[in-house]
C-alpha cells in the first residue's frame, strides 16, 4: 500500500522548475511507481505563464503517448495563455521518440504561434536517463514557429535539427550525455542572426559524442552568430582541450558570459583562463562550476575582476591504477 507525500517543486541544474508528486510506500520510501510528474502551471512574472505537460509510467501503461499528449495540450483551456511550453516525459520515452509532438506542433502551427519558449524533454533521471531519451527530427519546426525565442532540448538519441534558419531564436540549449558530430555540424551551419545564447552539453563518447576538439573548433569557426553573448561548451571529458579551443575562437572577444562548467576542467585549463581572461574586457562572468581545479587555482580565478563560479569542486577517482575524471552528465 502506498501513500502520497504531496507535490514538491525543485529546480534542476539547468534552472527549470519541475513539479514532482512523490509516491511513497507505507515505510515512507519511494514506491515502485517512482516519482509521478503532474501537469501544473508556473507563474513566471514578466516572462509570462509556463506549464509543464508530462506523463508517468502509469499513464504510458494506460496507452498515453506523444500523440495523445499533443491532443491534450491543444484541448487544455490554459494553453492559449502560455508563453512557455515545457514537455516532460511523453510515456515510454526510452523506446518511443517525441516525433508526434514535434509533428503536432508543425501541423497546428497557428495554434502554437503564441509560444516563445519551448523545452522538449524536461525529465529527471528517475523518469528516464538522459542518454535513453529518444528525441526527434526538428527540421520542420523552424518554419512552423517563427516567434520562438528559446529552444531547449534534452536528450540526443535520434536527434536531428535539420537545416536551421530562424530570425527570432535567441537561445539554443541542448542537454545530453553525448552530442553527435552530425548535430554539431547542423548548428555550425545554422542561420540564427539573433542568437544570444548557445549552451551545448558535449558529453562523452560512450553516450553519443563521436567528435573531438577539432569538431568544436570547426563549429566556432564556421558558425556565424553576430549577437552571441553567452557561449557554453560544457559537460565534456576533454574540458581542458575545449577550454583552449574556446579561448582561441572568434567569439571570445564578443561574449559576456563564458560557460565551461560540468566537465573535467583541471588546473591545466584553469591556467589558460588565467592567462587569457585578464586581457578580455568584454567577459563579465565565468562559470566553471563542477570542476577538478585545485584550491589554489580556484582562489586565483576568484580574484579575477569578474563574476566567477567555481562551486562544486570534484575529486578524481583512482581505480585500476588509473586516475579518472568524469563529466557531470553522461548516462
Amino acid at each position: 500500500m502506498s501513500r502520497t507525500a504531496g507535490i514538491k517543486p525543485f529546480t534542476s541544474s539547468d534552472g527549470y522548475v519541475t513539479i514532482v508528486h512523490m509516491v511513497l510506500s507505507s515505510e515512507g520510501i519511494p514506491g515502485k511507481e517512482g516519482q509521478r510528474l503532474r501537469k501544473m502551471p508556473l507563474e513566471t512574472g514578466e516572462m509570462g505563464k509556463s506549464k509543464l505537460y508530462s506523463y508517468d509510467y502509469d499513464d504510458y501503461e494506460q496507452g498515453k503517448n506523444a500523440e495523445s499528449m499533443i491532443k491534450e495540450i491543444l484541448a487544455d483551456p490554459e494553453f492559449p495563455e502560455l508563453e512557455e511550453l515545457i514537455i516532460g516525459g511523453w510515456g515510454g520515452e526510452y523506446e518511443e521518440d517525441c516525433q508526434a509532438i514535434i509533428d503536432g506542433i508543425v501541423e497546428n502551427a497557428d495554434r502554437f504561434s503564441h509560444i516563445t519558449k519551448l523545452f522538449v524533454g524536461d525529465m529527471d533521471f528517475e523518469v528516464c536517463e538522459v542518454s535513453w531519451i529518444m528525441q526527434g527530427n526538428y527540421s520542420s519546426l523552424w518554419k512552423a514557429m517563427p516567434g520562438l525565442k528559446e529552444l531547449t532540448i534534452k536528450g540526443s538519441t535520434n536527434l536531428t535539427l535539420g537545416t536551421i534558419a530562424h530570425d527570432s531564436l535567441e537561445s539554443l540549449t541542448i542537454i545530453c550525455g553525448g552530442l553527435g558530430k552530425d548535430v554539431i555540424e547542423e548548428i555550425a551551419k545554422a542561420k540564427l542572426p539573433n542568437l544570444k545564447k548557445l549552451l551545448l552539453y558535449i558529453g562523452i563518447e560512450d553516450y553519443g559524442f563521436d567528435g573531438n576538439a577539432d569538431t568544436v573548433r570547426e563549429l566556432l569557426a564556421v558558425s556565424d552568430f553576430p549577437k552571441l553573448a553567452y557561449l557554453g561548451i560544457t559537460d565534456s571529458e576533454i574540458q581542458d582541450e575545449l577550454t583552449e579551443v574556446v579561448l582561441e575562437s572568434k567569439y571570445i572577444g564578443q561574449i559576456t558570459t563564458l560557460d565551461l562548467s560540468n566537465g573535467t576542467l583541471t588546473d591545466k585549463g584553469g591556467q589558460l583562463l588565467l592567462e587569457k581572461l585578464p586581457g578580455l574586457s568584454n567577459i563579465e562572468k565565468l562559470d566553471v562550476h563542477y570542476h577538478y581545479l585545485s584550491d589554489e587555482m580556484m582562489d586565483q580565478l576568484e580574484k579575477l575582476p569578474i563574476v566567477v563560479d567555481v562551486s562544486e569542486q570534484e575529486e578524481a577517482e583512482e581505480w585500476g591504477g588509473k586516475v579518472w575524471y568524469n563529466a557531470m552528465l553522461t548516462e
